[in-house]
Parts: structure tokens; C-alpha cells; sequence
């Protein structure tokens, strides 16, 4: 059946968890095409499905933050590009931000293109991408309602990633909402070596709501804010600025498509919100265009809390749960244990929350441990012989000890305690790339900063910057459209009045002390 009759016989809006406008920062761009998703940006990692017999049960709800805290809390880090927010509150029944307006522009020319790709060369994959966006859409549409954020933002997704929680770019993006790893951390989800929260499916659609809830109020359209989105703010802000009088008589959702017209936005930007509509208007009735799309059973489970360093395998074990489902319950942890510095709360499959915890409360705690620990006596060893010592790989080790200190002789040093995976818990790991990778930094940064263009690094301040390369502050705010003297880590400046041959990168990265938040379970 067409997916809003479907989704209306869910009670996607009991107890998900009210979402308050936090900011986050666009992810990477995504592929020209959704028919070209697999075969140019992003390189999904295969993920095991919960068993389709998993009944209705608890999901975890988010921590209640109040829009004028929140907004505080993002001014004090990002600056300009959301000063205009401070003291602005979302209204949940806002005609304005009731529903995306598709009508308007179903005949607009790239529009009409792409709606044409999704139901013609592409429809397969786009069908296969909503069946699975049918998992878990009906938490994404909740926690946009809860919101005041149109449902049909929900596209956004399937746009990014098809759906895809394990997606990974070649800019090294990930999650269904493909961000940036500085990018998710400094909007407070955990990105390091032992936990991603880009790949939690809830998680990230509540950064991802909350930083397009901001933009939304910053250019007073959405169109715009999904450009921004995929973009980045401050791009948009600078052509809304420099082509103001062109644009003059242009209002609301037009603003984009006037923006569009000059050759300032990406192409990808440019054909960005086109797919958006295409997307939400062929997914809106897809019967319309000879699509038949299965349902996936929703995204549903309880959640137990359990001390750092618990391996996954002994909550599977507690809860009754296979490998594969807790796998696929807790994408976020990398390596089949909870963090070594922190409790958390750990998915299971729902019903079993009862069972698992008291399960786990019987156990010492060197039984839910995911490790043992032995300490290096003597630098006479390296960490190949380690390894074998120990019964497991030399990768396997490092997975454990991503800060193994070694000599210069390549041995490892004494005195220094190392942690040995147990045998159970390497079946629930996952050998990913390092998620602190990130495709600008480097040789890169170097390489435009000779190009006349600076990306701010951590602590660095906009008249730091002016001064390092003999500008005024006047003179590198005019350069960059910027209204304040607040600058983001990541972000990308123009240094130089003259125009460069090299292009800077788009995506505008944040970074911050991810704050520490309690979850708790609550009964859908």
C-alpha cells in the first residue's frame, strides 16, 4: 500500500522521545543520481536484519532539551550561521512548516527529470531503497512530527544513503544521514574508536532533524535548508547575500530555485532539492508510477544498561539473541563490546530487557567483560609475537589497542597494560575504517590554504585567521559572507580576493565535546 496509508496504521508518535531542534551539520553530498548510489559515493557495508518476528516493543527515547537551550548551546559553537536562532522557538503546528510543497514545482524541469529516472531506469533500486527506508520510517516521521519538521524530510535519507546505516562515502561519510565524523561529534553524537553513533539509526536522524530544524529558520525555507544541508550554510548564505538584488521579488520555497539559477551552488547542490521532491512525490504514491514497495517490519527493541567494557556476546547470551540480530540492534559499537570508559544503554531484542538484566546482575564482572588484560613485563616482544602469544591477530590486537606504544625498534613498550579480546567477542567486531578518517585535512588543507583558501582547524578564531595571512577582520568577513566573527571547525574560508583554480570543499565539518547524555527506555 502507498507508504502514508501505511504509516498512519502505526503509533509512530507514542513515547518516541520528543526531539528539540539541536544542530547538526551537513553531511557529505550525495551521488548525482539515487540510480547511481552504489556505484559512485557511497559504498555500503553489509548489515544482518532482525528476525521479521520481532514484535513491538521499546526504543530507547532521547533526553528532553528545550529549543532555547539548545539554540544557546549552538551559538556558542557554531556562531554566525545560526545566530539568527537564539531566541527563536519552533511551533510544532506552524502552517509553514506543515508540509513540503511538491505541488508547486512537479513540473519544474529537473524536477520532472528525476521523477522520470525514479520510475523508469532507476525504479528498481529506488523500490528496493524504500522497502528498506519502510523499517524505519515510521521513527523517523514521529521524530520529525514531534518536531514541527515536515515527514516528507524523511527523503533526505533515501536521498543520502538510500537508507543505508552502514553507508560510507568516499569522503569518508556515514550513516544513513551520511555525516562527517568532526561533524557528528561537535553536535554531540560519539565518534571514535569504539562507538559511532552515525551508524545508530536513532541517533543520527535526531541530529539530522534538529541541524535542518535550525536551518529551516535561519533561510525561512526548506529548500534551502536542505541545500544548505548538502552544501553547507555557509555557501548558501554567501549566494543569498551576493545575488540579493537578482533575486528581489523571489520568496519562500522560490528563493532556491532563484538561487539555482546562478552559477554559484554545485550541480550536486543544484539538483539536490529536485531529487528531494522527486523523491517525496513518486514515494508518496508510488502506485501512481507502477512501483510495488514491501514493507519491512519497523525498527523496534527494548534496551538494558550495562557497565564499560561489556561484551556483546553476554548480552546476546542473557537476552536469547543471535549474533546477528544483536549486530544488527547496535550498529553503533564497533567492536563487540560496549566502551572501555563508558556504561551504556545496549539494544535487545524486544520483550527481553527483563530477562537480559537479570541475567547480566548474576554475572562478575570479569565475565561480562569483552577483554582480559596483560601487562607487557619487558620491551623484548613485538606486537606480531604478541598476538600470537595471546591467540589472536596482529589486527585483532590493534582493534583493542589503538594506542599501543612501541619503541623505535618496533618493540612493545614495558610497563604498559594491553588488552586481549576473548574469543566471543571478536564474532560481534567490525572491521571498519578508522572513523576519525576525514577527506579534507592534511596535505589537503595545506594544498588549499596555498590556494587562497583556509579550513579552521581547532581553537583557531576568525581574527587569528585574518592575521596569519595580513587581512582585517572587515576584509575576511567580506570575503565570506559573514555577518559575525564566529567560525566553525572544518569550515572552509576564502583567503585570497583572486580566484583560485582549486576548488574548496563544500562540506563545513563541527567539532565539539560530545555531552554526556542518559538515555532511557520507554514503552512504544
Amino acid at each position: 500500500m502507498p507508504l502514508p496509508q501505511r504509516v498512519t496504521r502505526v503509533a509512530v508518535g507514542v513515547l518516541l522521545g520528543v526531539v528539540a531542534c539541536r544542530a547538526n551539520p551537513p553531511g557529505p553530498a550525495p551521488s548525482p543520481s539515487i540510480a547511481q548510489l552504489p556505484s559512485r559515493d557511497v559504498e555500503p557495508i553489509a548489515s544482518p536484519t532482525v528476525a521479521d518476528t520481532a514484535p513491538p516493543a521499546r526504543v530507547v527515547a532521547p533526553p528532553v532539551t528545550t529549543h532555547d537551550d539548545l539554540a544557546r548551546a549552538v551559538v556558542s559553537v557554531f556562531g554566525d550561521t545560526t545566530a539568527l536562532l537564539a531566541d527563536t522557538v519552533i511551533d510544532a503546528d506552524a502552517d509553514s512548516i506543515a508540509a513540503m510543497d511538491l505541488g508547486s514545482y512537479e513540473t519544474h524541469a529537473r524536477v520532472a527529470h528525476y521523477v522520470q529516472l525514479f520510475t523508469t531506469s532507476g525504479r528498481d533500486r529506488f523500490a528496493a531503497r524504500l522497502s528498506r527506508g519502510s523499517r524505519y520510517e515510521p521513527m523517523i516521521r514521529a521524530k520529525l512530527r514531534a518536531s514541527g519538521m515536515p515527514e516528507d524530510l524523511t527523503y533526505l535519507a533515501l536521498i543520502e544513503s538510500g537508507y543505508d546505516p552502514h553507508a560510507y562515502s568516499r569522503a569518508a561519510a556515514v550513516g544513513m544521514w551520511q555525516f562527517m565524523s568532526s561533524t557528528a561529534r561537535g553536535v554531540g553524537l560519539r565518534v571514535d574508536w569504539w562507538l559511532d553513533e552515525r551508524r545508530d539509526p536513532v541517533r543520527s536522524t535526531e541530529a539530522a532533524i534538529r541541524f535542518l530544524g535550525l536551518l529551516q529558520k535561519q533561510f525561512g525555507s526548506l529548500y534551502l535548508a536542505a541545500a544548505a544541508y548538502n552544501g553547507g550554510p555557509g555557501r548558501v548564505a554567501r549566494g543569498l547575500t551576493r545575488f540579493a538584488s537578482e533575486m528581489e521579488g523571489s520568496a519562500g520555497e522560490d528563493r532556491f530555485f532563484a538561487l539555482a539559477e546562478h552559477d554559484y551552488l554545485r550541480a550536486e547542490t543544484k539538483n539536490y532539492v529536485p531529487q528531494l521532491i522527486a523523491a517525496a512525490l513518486v514515494a508518496r504514491l508510488p502506485a501512481r508510477y507502477g512501483l510495488s514497495i514491501d514493507s519491512t517490519p519497523s525498527l523496534s527493541y527494548d534496551s538494558v544498561h550495562v557497565p564499560a567494557g561489556t561484551s556483546l556476546a553476554v548480552v546476546a547470551a542473557a537476552s536469547g539473541a543471535s549474533t546477528a540480530t544483536m549486530r544488527d540492534l547496535n550498529p553503533a559499537i564497533l567492536r563487540g563490546m560496549t566502551p572501555p570508559d563508558a556504561a551504556m544503554w545496549v539494544h535487545v531484542p524486544s520483550g527481553s530487557a527483563d530477562l537480559a538484566a537479570s541475567e547480566l546482575v548474576t554475572l562478575s564482572s570479569d565475565a561480562r567483560r569483552g577483554y582480559r588484560t596483560v601487562r607487557v613485563a619487558n620491551a623484548t616482544t613485538t606486537p606480531t609475537r604478541l598476538a600470537e602469544r595471546e591467540g589472536v591477530t596482529l589486527k585483532q590486537l590493534r582493534w583493542y589497542n589503538p594506542s599501543l606504544k612501541t619503541t623505535r625498534k618496533g618493540r612493545v613498550v614495558a610497563g604498559q597494560s594491553v588488552r586481549v579480546p576473548v574469543r566471543e567477542v571478536l564474532a560481534f567486531a567490525r572491521e571498519l575504517p578508522d572513523p576519525s578518517i576525514e577527506r579534507y585535512g592534511g596535505e589537503s588543507a595545506r594544498v588549499l590554504s596555498r590556494s587562497g583558501y583556509h579550513v579552521v582547524r581547532r581553537g583557531e578564531t576568525l581574527g587569528g585567521i585574518a592575521k596569519r595571512y595580513r587581512l582585517s577582520v572587515a576584509r575576511l568577513q567580506s570575503l565570506n559572507g559573514l555577518r559575525g566573527s564566529r567560525v566553525l571547525i572544518g569550515q572552509t574560508l576564502r583567503v585570497s580576493s583572486a580566484k583560485s583554480t582549486t576548488k574548496a570543499p563544500v562540506k563545513k565539518s563541527r567539532a565539539a565535546k560530545p555531552p554526556q547524555t542518559k538515555k532511557t527506555a520507554a514503552r512504544r
